[in-house]
C-alpha cells in the first residue's frame, strides 16, 4: 500500500473507529517518523495501549501486521530525503542540498493538492475574513511565523487583525476578548500545544469562526475548527518545514485580496505608494509591492 492510500484510508475510517482505535490511527497519521523508527514496545508504551492493539489497528488498515505498516512508513520517510533509497548502494552519498530542495518541492506540491481539494473552504475563508469584525492570528513557537505573516497580510489589506502569541499574557487570557463575530486562524505545526488547543476551544465555544492551518487532521486543534487547511511540513532537520504553511498563507491571502475587489486594490495601492517614501526607502526604479 502506498502512503497516500494509507492516509486516505485513515481519514476515511477515523469517525467509524472505537475511541482507542481512533487514538492509535490519529497517532499514525500525525507521527509517521515515530512509528517508522520506534519499536512497537516504545509506541505502545507512549500510547498506553497493548502491542496486540497496535497489530490489530495495522491489520484494520490493510496491512499484514505492524511490521508491514512500519516498513511502508519508513520507505516514505527515506524517499523524502533520498529518492529510490532501496536502489542506492552502500557507500553512495546523495547530494543533500539537492534532496532537501526536492523535499521542499514535494511539500509545496502536497499542500497545493490539499488546498485544491478544499477549494470551497478557500472561498468560505475569504467570506469569513471579509465579514469578521476582527481577525485573530495565533501561533506558538515555529507556528508563530506563518501566524505573524497572516496578521501582516490582513493589516496590509486594511482588515482589523490581532496577532496572538505568548508574552505577558497567556493565549487563554488573550482569547477571552474574541467574540462570535470574529475569526480566529490557528497555525499549528508539531509539536502540538495544549494551550493553543484550549484557547481555540474557548473561542469556538463563543461561536467564533475558527480556522486551522496544520499538518494533520490528528492535530488536537482540529476538533474546534470549522475550516481546515492541511499543509505538508516534512523535514529531516529543524522539526518542521515552513514552506507549506507559508505557501498556504500566500494563496489564501492573495485570493482574499482578489475577492475584496476595489477595497483590496485600494489597500494594496496604498501599500505600493508607501514604497516611494524616501524617509524609509532609497529611490529606485522597478519598485513593486
Amino acid at each position: 500500500m502506498d502512503i497516500q492510500r494509507l492516509e486516505d484510508r485513515i481519514r476515511g475510517k477515523l469517525n467509524k473507529f472505537p475511541a482507542k482505535t481512533r487514538r492509535v490511527a490519529e497517532y499514525i497519521l500525525g507521527n509517521s517518523p515515530e512509528i517508522a523508527f520506534h519499536s512497537i514496545s516504545e509506541t505502545a508504551e507512549k500510547l498506553e495501549v497493548s502491542r496486540a492493539q497496535l497489530v490489530r489497528v495495522a491489520r484494520m488498515l490493510g496491512f499484514n501486521g505492524y511490521a508491514d505498516l512500519k516498513k511502508t512508513l519508513k520507505k516514505k520517510l527515506l524517499n523524502q530525503v533520498i529518492p529510490s533509497s532501496a536502489d542506492i548502494l552502500p557507500g553512495d552519498k546523495p547530494d543533500i542540498a539537492l534532496e532537501l530542495c526536492r523535499l521542499e518541492h514535494a511539500n509545496i506540491d502536497e499542500t497545493y493538492r490539499n488546498i485544491m481539494l478544499n477549494h470551497d473552504d478557500v472561498m468560505k475563508f475569504c467570506m469569513s475574513a471579509k465579514n469578521a469584525e476582527s481577525i485573530y492570528c495565533m501561533g506558538w513557537g515555529i507556528s508563530s511565523m506563518p501566524a505573524e505573516w497572516l496578521y501582516t497580510r490582513f493589516a496590509e489589506l486594511g482588515l482589523k487583525s490581532v496577532l496572538m502569541r505568548r508574552g505577558s499574557l497567556s493565549l487563554m487570557e488573550q482569547s477571552r476578548g474574541i467574540g462570535e463575530n470574529d475569526m480566529l486562524i490557528v497555525c499549528e505545526l508539531p509539536s502540538y500545544v495544549v494551550e493553543v488547543t484550549e484557547a481555540a476551544g474557548q473561542a469556538a465555544s463563543k461561536g467564533t469562526s475558527v480556522v486551522a492551518i496544520t499538518d494533520s487532521p490528528a492535530a488536537p486543534v482540529c476538533a474546534h475548527a470549522s475550516m481546515h487547511f492541511y499543509i505538508s511540513d516534512n523535514s529531516p532537520v529543524f522539526g518542521s518545514s515552513l514552506i507549506g504553511s507559508m505557501f498556504a498563507v500566500h494563496v489564501l491571502t492573495a485570493v482574499l485580496a482578489e475577492e475584496m475587489g476595489s477595497a483590496g486594490r485600494e489597500a494594496l495601492q496604498a501599500q505600493k505608494e508607501g514604497l516611494h517614501d524616501e524617509r524609509v526607502y532609497y529611490p529606485s526604479y522597478g519598485l513593486r509591492y
